[in-house]
């Protein structure tokens, strides 16, 4: 059975709390996730421990599925593992810097099934690599958006003179 990680980050000017928002507010996760990629909670939304989601892809005549749970939660932090056709981990952390926040989006997985394996080494792996850049991307502009209506500033950044 193969492993996979793809790891992606991307450098965000708000504050470590408008872009945690950004991961755990599901209203505000619709803005950013793949529009093919529909989220729905498995009772109460929620990023406790525990909590469970349903991640359905909407692909024509078929919809994988993934069941979500958040396996570990901390200030800036959320694991959800999964299981179904793909069983891993991915983990969000958020990272504050003096200019904003450093978001890591780490997706680990294996694919049990060889044909479901054999498909994603084919056609969906450079795909999967492409749609996280691009989450990241969308998840920049609706952080920065939440963090500029928040009224929340940045330390400004003063050039010491050589």
């Amino acid at each position: 059975m193969s492993s996979y990680q793809f790891e992606q980050s991307i450098a965000i000017r708000a504050s470590a709390t408008a872009v945690e928002q950004c991961i755990t507010d599901l209203k505000l996760m619709h803005r950013w996730l793949n529009p093919a990629l529909r989220c729905e909670p498995i009772g109460d939304w929620s990023t406790t421990v525990g909590s469970k989601s349903r991640f359905v892809i909407q692909i024509p005549f078929l919809q994988p599925t993934l069941i979500s749970t958040v396996v570990q939660r901390e200030p800036g932090l959320v694991v959800w593992g999964f299981d179904g056709f793909f069983k891993g981990r991915d983990r969000w952390e958020c990272q504050p810097r003096e200019d904003g926040t450093y978001l890591i989006n780490r997706f680990e997985f294996t694919i049990p099934n060889a044909i479901v394996r054999y498909g994603f080494n084919t056609f969906a792996a450079n795909l999967t690599r492409q749609d996280m850049q691009a989450q990241l991307r969308r998840l920049k502009r609706v952080a920065e958006d939440v963090y500029i209506k928040s009224g929340e500033s940045l330390p400004i950044r003063v050039r010491q003179p050589l």
